[in-house]
Parts: C-alpha cells; structure tokens; sequence
C-alpha cells in the first residue's frame, strides 16, 4: 500500500455478479468520513482519476477507482470477439464496487464523468448513493453539439468508426487520439444512442429507460464547461430531464473567467480543475449535514 500524507492506496481485484475479475484502486483518507465511487467516462482508466482521488481523501472521502470491464487492467488479452453490453458497467462493474465501498458503513456518495452520470440511474442499488455529483454528462448526439465538431462526431460514428470496428472487431478508440480500446458491444450501443437527441431515452428498443430513471430520487449536481463540445449545457439539460424525480441542479462552468483555462471533455479531473473538485467535496459535505 503506497501512502501519501497519510493516505494509503490499496490495490484491489473486485468480481462482479457474472463472475468477471476488475481492477480497481481504493484511497484510504486518514480519519474518512465518507465513501466516494468514481463513476469513469468511457474509455477512461482508473489511473486518470488518481490525482482526484488523492485530493478527495485527503479531505477524508476514501475514494474508489475502478477500470471497466474490456479497460485497463480489466481487459481481456483480446478484444475481438469480447462480448458485454454497454450497461454492464453499471449494472454488474460499477454495481460490485459499490458492495465493496458498502462494507465499510460509511456514507456513500459518487462522482461520474459523462458515462458516470449516464450509469447512475442503471445502477441497481443507486437509493443507497447519498448524492451524484457529475461532470460533462450529457445526451452524445451530435446535433447538441457546436459547429465542426457536429459534423467530425457524424463521421466518426458513420464512417470511420464502423470500418475500424469492422476490420478489427473492436473500437481501435485509440487510434482515433480518443482513449481506451472499447469492446464492440460499447461500440454498438453507444453508437445507437448517440444518433438520438434524447439518447437511450429516445430508443424503442429501450422502452424502460424512461421509468427506471424516474426511479431516482437521490439529489444530483450537473457541471458542463462551456467548452466542452461533447456536452454542452443544452445536451446536459436534455438528458438529466430523465432524472425527472430527483432535485438535479445543473452547474454551467466558464473555464476561462474562472481562471480553469480550458477543460473541453477530459479536463474535469486534470489538475487545473481542482477548484471543481473542492466544489464537489464541498457539495457532498453539505449532504451529510442533511
């Protein structure tokens, strides 16, 4: 267990429901007053979220990482041929570190990036999650989002994308400059739900989204920079309207004046960002007043 004023970092193998064996890191703060669960983007590693996690339990939420299913150190020696379905990650990877954090009999609260805030409402013990708060969530099509990158997302997913899956039987995503290799079952649902405005909502292959998310009560906070093109504030609204039960706030980021520099949809948990994170702590500490 590495430390660091007094946080120690624990390597764990956690097994989801199916039996699937996951990475996953939990930062211990020194005297924790609450649990975090970091809810990651697609095609994001633990690892990325480290400094974040340092920060959050030194400020005494011990925090937990964790690589997907077809990630990181949760990837198959191939993924040609892996087969998932995009919501495992919640339903069973995000779900089994959930049941970890529980042991401990400490609130419990998570943070999600994009994916993150899309998982939360799939998550099936998501009533026992004190609060959400999320970044750069939002409903991925591409009609949301401005100017060029509209046009540069289209030919992703109908041009480029669809070949590379093709010829490889996965989402090469990092030959794109965009992440992680993603397994073809992301590749396919992700797509599908990116040509809908609403996103899963808007799929009639997915009927029960709408219900299942009206399910959520827990309160939840929405932070979109202005500069992230793939999320844009309008894109957040759209989506967090699944969430219709809960009291979501959303939290419109100016990068720029706020002295952030820019963020776009990766930023949120680089260094420069982390006055958002104390905003999220801060939040999260004024739920367990509650």
């Amino acid at each position: 267990m590495p430390q660091s004023h007094g946080i120690t970092t624990e390597e764990l193998k956690l097994t989801a429901s199916d039996g699937y064996p996951l990475a996953a890191s939990l930062f211990h703060a020194p005297s924790p007053r609450a649990l975090l669960l970091v809810g990651a983007a697609t095609g994001a590693p633990r690892g990325f979220y480290r400094r974040f996690a340092e920060h959050a339990a030194g400020r005494g939420f011990s925090t937990l990482t964790l690589d997907y299913r077809g990630v990181g150190e949760s990837r198959p020696d191939d993924l040609k041929g892996f087969e998932m379905h995009y919501l495992d990650w919640a339903w069973k990877d995000l779900a089994a570190a959930q049941v970890h954090l529980e042991q401990q009999g400490l609130p419990l609260f998570m943070v999600g990036h994009s994916f993150g805030g899309h998982a939360f409402g799939s998550m099936p013990g998501h009533a026992r999650i004190r609060g959400l708060y999320t970044f750069g969530t939002g409903a991925g099509w591409h009609g949301w989002m401005p100017g060029i990158e509209r046009w540069r997302v289209w030919a992703m997913w109908n041009l480029a994308a669809p070949l590379i899956v093709k010829r490889k039987g996965y989402l090469a995503w990092r030959k794109l400059g965009m992440g992680e290799d993603l397994p073809a079952g992301v590749y396919h649902y992700w797509r599908r739900w990116c040509s809908y405005p609403r996103y899963f909502f808007d799929d009639p292959r997915e009927p029960q989204m709408g219900e299942l998310y009206a399910r959520v009560k827990s309160p939840i906070v929405a932070a979109n920079s202005l500069d992230d093109l793939w999320a844009q504030p309008r894109s957040r609204d759209t989506f967090m309207a699944g969430y219709c039960n809960s009291e979501w706030q959303g939290r419109d980021i100016d990068p720029l004046r706020e002295g952030l520099g820019q963020i776009g949809h990766m930023g949120y948990f680089r260094p420069q960002a982390a006055p958002l994170w104390d905003e999220a702590l801060n939040w999260f500490e004024e739920q367990l007043q509650k």
